[in-house]
Order: C-alpha cells, then structure tokens, then sequence
C-alpha cells in the first residue's frame, strides 16, 4: 500500500482540531465556572440582603406594636391632663421617632399634647390644624375597626428650610365597650428607620421607606450607586397603610475576584490550563510510542497468523491464556472457549483425559523444565482424533522469572497417514513379491505333477483293464470249508472297478487343475464353454461328500431348474465351489455349541447348503448366483476387513491364498464374489456368474451393428 502525505496532512489537520476543539471546551468550561461562582456569590450576597430586609420590617412591627402597649399604659387609670402630659413627655424622651403624642375626646378635641424634646415643633410652619382632616378620617376608621389605625404619610417642611415625611397613628381610648377618647401619634418615617430597626441590620446599608412606585419617602444612610447594586424590598403592612421598605447594598470588593471561591476557581482553571498544556506533551509522545508498538504488535501478529504451527501458552497453574489461530483451526475451537480453561482441555480425547491429566500434574510440579518434545493425540470438535507432535519449554518473562509453559504443536496426521501409505505400499510389493513367487511355484509344480498324475491315470486305466479281463476268464474253484463243499471263486468286486475309476478320473482332473492353474499364472487364454450349472456341483459333490463324512456334516442341494447354463472355465469354477465348501465345513468344526435348554434343536446339526438359482438384482436374469451356507461362527468385523487379502488366514496350515484366487478367478468372469450373515448363525458366501445365452447375445451384438 502507497503512503499519500496528504493522507497523514489530513489526519494531523484532524488531530490539531481535535486539541482546539478540547481547548475551547476547556476555556468554556472554566469561564462557565467563574460565571457560575460569581453568580453564586450574588446568590448568596442577594439572600442575605432579603433576610435583613425582612428583619428590619420585622424589628420595625415589633417597635410599633411595643408603642401601642405603652399608650394602653398610660390610660390605665383616670388622670388628669397635667399628669397625662407628664408621663407623655417621659414616653416622648424614650422614643424618639415620635414626634407629637396627643389626647383627644371622642369629639376629638385636644385634652392634652406633647411634642419631642429633640426638635422644634414639626406643626410650626403649618400648624396643627391643617392636618385635622386627615386625623379625623384616621380616627373614624380607628373607631370602625375597634383598633389603631395608621394615616397616609404626610411631608411637614421645617424652619431651617427641611423638611420630614411624617405619619398619624390613632388609637380609640375604650371603656366599658364604649369610645371614650383617641390617643393620636405622629412618627417620623426616618426616626423610625434609626431607632426602631436593630443597628447591626443598618450598618453599611441604605435603608428607605418607598411608595408601592418607587418615590422614596425617607432614607437612613447614603443611597448606593454603580454597577454591582444588590437591592431587597420588603412590605411593611400597617392597618390603613402599606409601606415599602427598601434596602441597598453595594458589593464594595473588586468584580473580577469577588470572593476567595472566584479566585481559588480562577487559580484550579489556570493549573488545569497548565496540565493540558503538559498532557497534550505527553501525549504526542505516547502517541509516537504507542504507534512503534503497534508496529512491532501488528508485525508479530501477523507472523503468528502466518504460522501452520500451533502455539498455545499456560501459566503455572494450567490455563491457556493464548493460542494462535492456527492452533484454533487445528483443534476446531474458537480461541475464546480455549483461554482460562484449565484440565481437561477441550481437544482432550475422553478415554484419554485422565493420562494427560496426571501427565500435565507432573509437568507442572516442576520448576524450570527442560525444552522437551513429545507425541500425543488430540481431538478436533467433530470427535475425530489426530496425531500431534509437542515441543514444550518453560516461559521466562522479562525479568527472568518462570511464569509458565510455551508450546508448540504440529499437526502430523498428514505425515503419518504418507507413513502408512508407505508402509501399505511396501506390503503390496511384498505381498506381489510372494505372488511372483508362488506363481513360479505354480508353474515348478504343475510341470513337476503333471508326469505323477499322468503315470496315476495310466496305472489306474491299466488295472481296471486288467479287472474287466479277469471278469471275463473262467472262475476259478476253490473249495472252503469242510470235505464236499464246493464253493466257486466270485468275481472282482464292481465297487473295486467303480474305485479305479474314480481313481482315474481325479487324476484327470488334477491334471485339468494344475493345467487351469498353470495357464492362470501364465496369463494365457482360457478356454471357456457352457455349462450346466448342475453340472458343476456334481463334478465336486463325491470330494465334498467324502469330507462331509469324515466331518459329520450333511450336506444340502437346492438348484432351481430355470436356471440356464453359464459361460465359465469349468475346472476353475469348480475349484472355487470346492474351496468354498471346505470353508464352510471347516467353519462349523471350530463353532460352539450353545446348550440344549438355549438352543433350537434345529441350531444342533451341522449342515453345508449348496443352492443355485437365477441371480434377482442383475438386470433380465443374465446370471445365475450360487451360494455356500454354513452354521459356524460367522465372521468378525476385523475379519471381514481383511478376508479377501492375499496371504491373510486364520487357520493355522493355511496359506491365505484360497479366497483371495477364488475372488480373482470371479471376477475375470464377470462375476462378483462376497459374503454377508446367516440367520440364526453362520456365514453365506455368494458369486455369480454370466449364463451362456447373454454372453452370446452380447458377442453377437456388435456383428448386428
């Protein structure tokens, strides 16, 4: 793949926004702090304004409500005016923000007034009376509501060119359920600002009483200006009257830092500017880092993905904590069901488990193994085994220390199954050496038997010649016995004449067998003609009945007449159904009688079944199958795999050629030889051979074309 440089431009374009990006974020979040501690700051600045607000209004309803008792005080007893107003100047000197404390009758006419010994009298300019409509209306609405009641503020100028806003308050004198006077005081709304609200609530404040407008009515202290104004109102709700009270604060510190959580915020940001500016340091270098290792990750990745051999790793306790893919694939498991699985492994053959269980303890028992190799077998997901080979050593990490055990693992399935494609191959060319050599054997003997057995055929002829001319001459008289009896010599026994012959035609057909054999070996044509397949188990059944009596076995003939003659070498045929039902014979010798109580009556006799019939599976009945029952063992599984192979026998005489040339000398009819189970017990030897008419029909055939 080609390196662009406008690729990696890209990438470090992307990168540097990325850091500005996280920059800005940075910037704006540390900002958002400081707005958000100043904001709380102000919060907390404009909070405990309110609370002093209310405060002030409420030492301001407590100082009224304490001067309503004191007027209640001084008309708990009859006096006279002159006593009234002595203990009202006393009253006067102890308050301060009243400024004019009057006794009226019901006609509201003035028993008895006294004015604040601080200031000159506020009704000097304008007088008294000019402001008795105002108290009339405060008293009949004091007399309506059976309670004080408080006028609307009024301003009174003043002689030195001032001037004060000032309010009523008219309370009803009652006795016995009935009005018999008011008690009216006038306050000054600044006085009550100094004396009435605590000094520790005033102190660097403004403090004002408002209209519900805005239009300020008096002021104690100086009024804030600026930017950074914190103001609280809070209502002061008199009977007849509602008055705002209003109160300032400036916030006198420096507005970049206005208090020391702004300016420890402030501090952590810039730090944390800092740091950023040493992560990102840091970060290119780790970046550079991390990337030569990746390098070097991918780089052994990929030699490791490459490898055939498998690698798998255990720590000291036993678990796999790594396998490569090709170790994955050679045991058909995903690496994530092989990792932390400690014994049995999953690839463990089952009958095997507990061998490479102990095997694995005592690997593990050790310290600082050896590097040693080994072979074993493992099992693939699909239940198959397969041979491996092991090479283990001890895993040291960098400091030098033992932290487990590295494998590597070659599959040799392949190199053993070329070992025992070898092995077989060179069984085959000793197994074809021996052939080679029992052919030559064959051709030694037949060229060596065949003067024996032609010298047998002659003696025999000649012997039975000479017993039929001995028939014919006179009868010789002998006499046995006692005096007078005479008894004539009897004739050669025909049995004799029927051995001879016998003799003589087995020497003939041994010979006709050793020619078959000699031409089979020499590969030369062989002369095939029809045959009735009758025919050919008579021309064995006196060899084969002969065993039978000696092995007490009988024998059964089943041949169905529809059956056609067959094309085939007659004397070879025959040898194959001789051979065949000596088996058969010697097979029920070696089987083993089950008990009487367990076994069918029928299971007791020992009985060799010669049946010929048409052959049903070959298409139109061109073959007619004849079959070998016997009642012996039967055949094993590792028996039958190997039955037809050359030089393979179970009995102990015997050469393991006779099945093997039987199958052989089938199959170049055409034919098939092969075997399947008896029921109940026993074995069925069955082959087929072509029947004359189809072998003529298809010779015809390509003539016709």
């Amino acid at each position: 793949m080609r390196f662009s440089p406008w690729r990696g431009i890209s990438w470090a374009s992307r990168r540097w926004s990325l850091w500005a990006l996280l920059v800005a974020l940075v910037v704006a979040l540390l900002g958002t702090l400081i707005w958000l501690s100043g904001r709380y700051e102000s919060s907390m600045v404009q909070s405990r304004l309110e609370h002093d607000a209310a405060e002030a209004v409420a030492d301001i309803r407590s100082g009224l409500t304490r001067n309503l008792h004191t007027f209640q005080a001084l008309h708990a007893f009859e006096q006279t005016p002159d006593a009234w107003r002595a203990r009202a100047a006393d009253l006067l000197r102890e308050n301060r923000e009243i400024m004019r404390l009057e006794w009226r009758n019901q006609a509201l006419q003035v028993l008895g007034a006294v004015e604040t010994p601080y200031r000159f009298s506020v009704f000097e300019r304008l007088g008294r009376g000019s402001m008795e409509a105002d108290v009339s209306l405060t008293c009949s609405t004091a007399s309506r509501l059976s309670g004080p009641t408080y006028s609307t503020s009024y301003f009174l100028p003043q002689p030195d060119g001032m001037g004060m806003e000032v309010l009523d308050m008219c309370m009803p004198l009652v006795l016995a359920g009935r009005v018999t006077g008011y008690i009216v005081a006038t306050y000054s709304l600044q006085d009550i600002l100094g004396e009435l609200v605590g000094k520790q609530l005033v102190r660097g404040v403004g403090l004002s009483f408002t209209e519900a407008d805005g239009t300020r009515l008096a002021l104690l202290g100086v009024p804030s200006r600026g930017s950074r104004i914190y103001v609280a109102q809070q209502l002061l709700d008199l009977s007849g009257n509602t008055l705002v009270v209003r109160m300032e604060r400036r916030l006198g510190t420096p507005a970049l830092f206005p208090n020391i959580l702004t300016a420890l915020v402030t501090a952590m940001s810039l730090t944390l500017l800092a740091v950023l500016f040493l992560l990102a340091r840091d970060m290119r270098r780790r970046q550079k880092v991390e990337h030569d290792l990746g390098e070097a990750l991918a780089f052994r990745k990929a030699m490791e993905d490459s490898l055939r051999t498998g690698l798998r790793a255990r720590d000291l306790e036993g678990r796999i904590t790594y396998v490569n893919p090709a170790f994955c694939q050679m045991v058909g498991v995903e690496a994530k069901d092989l990792l932390n699985q400690s014994f049995p492994s999953p690839y463990w053959p089952p009958e095997l488990a507990d061998m490479y269980q102990q095997r694995q303890q005592v690997r593990l028992s050790g310290k600082n193994l050896p590097q040693e190799s080994h072979e074993s077998v493992f099992m693939r997901r699909d239940g198959t085994r397969f041979p491996v080979l092991i090479m283990e050593a001890p895993l040291i990490n960098a400091v030098g220390k033992h932290t487990g055990w590295m494998s590597a693992i070659l599959d040799v399935s392949e190199q053993r199954r070329i070992e025992e494609l070898s092995r077989a191959s060179q069984d085959r060319l000793q197994a074809t050496a021996r052939l080679a050599m029992v052919g030559e054997m064959a051709s030694l003997l037949s060229h060596e038997l065949n003067q024996p057995l032609a010298a047998i055929s002659s003696y025999a002829t000649g012997s039975l010649n000479l017993l039929q001319e001995g028939a014919t001459a006179p009868m010789a008289t002998s006499f046995r016995g006692g005096p007078g009896a005479d008894h004539p010599e009897p004739p050669l026994s025909e049995e004799l004449q029927l051995a001879m012959r016998r003799i003589a035609e087995q020497a003939e057909r041994a010979g006709k067998v050793i020619k078959s054999v000699h031409d089979f070996v020499r590969r030369r044509d062989q002369v095939r003609e029809a045959v009735a397949p009758r025919a050919l188990l008579d021309a064995v059944m006196p060899l084969v009945s002969l065993q039978a009596r000696k092995l007490g076995v009988r024998v059964a003939i089943e041949v169905d007449a529809a059956c056609a003659p067959v094309r085939c070498d007659r004397t070879m045929v025959e040898q194959v159904l001789l051979n065949l039902s000596r088996n058969g014979m010697q097979a029920m010798q070696g089987a083993q009688e089950a008990p009487a109580a367990q076994t069918p009556a029928a299971l007791h006799e020992k009985v060799l079944t010669l049946r010929i019939r048409p052959a049903a599976s070959r298409a139109q009945s061109r073959w007619v199958e004849f079959s070998v029952t016997d009642c012996g063992e039967g055949i094993s599984e590792q028996v039958a795999k190997q039955l037809f192979t050359p030089f393979f026998t179970t009995k102990e005489e015997g050469m393991g050629l006779g099945l093997s040339l039987c199958r052989t000398v089938i199959e170049q009819h055409g034919g098939f030889l092969g075997f399947e189970p008896a029921q109940p017990q026993g074995t069925i030897f069955t082959f087929t051979l072509p029947v004359a008419l189809a072998q003529t029909t298809d010779a015809a055939a390509p003539n016709a074309s």
